[in-house]
């Protein structure tokens, strides 16, 4: 993984509750997307990388788990985390 304690750190002050909030929708949903965002570049020119495009496959099915988790939780929630362009998740 390319993140390091600090970045994370970042992602979930930003996208959470606090810096120590790693436990909310939010926040986990902001982490697979930069996830997935670096998984998205590394098969582009590592295209036979079979499980690594697993990998990514499992963590688009986990971000649209928590996703409809807060759809059903908290509306208002989702459409602000969805409402996040930078993190790239269209509806």
């Amino acid at each position: 993984m390319h993140l390091n304690s600090e970045e994370k750190v970042n992602i979930f002050e930003k996208y959470g509750k606090g810096k120590t909030d790693t436990g909310s929708p939010e926040a986990q949903i902001a982490l697979f997307s930069v996830r997935i965002a670096h998984l998205t570049e590394h098969l582009k020119s590592n295209h036979k990388d079979y499980t690594t495009a697993r990998a990514l496959k499992a963590l688009v099915g986990k971000r649209r788990r928590l996703l409809d988790y807060l759809i059903k939780k908290d509306i208002t929630r989702y459409r602000a985390i969805i409402a996040q362009k930078e993190l790239g998740i269209r509806k």
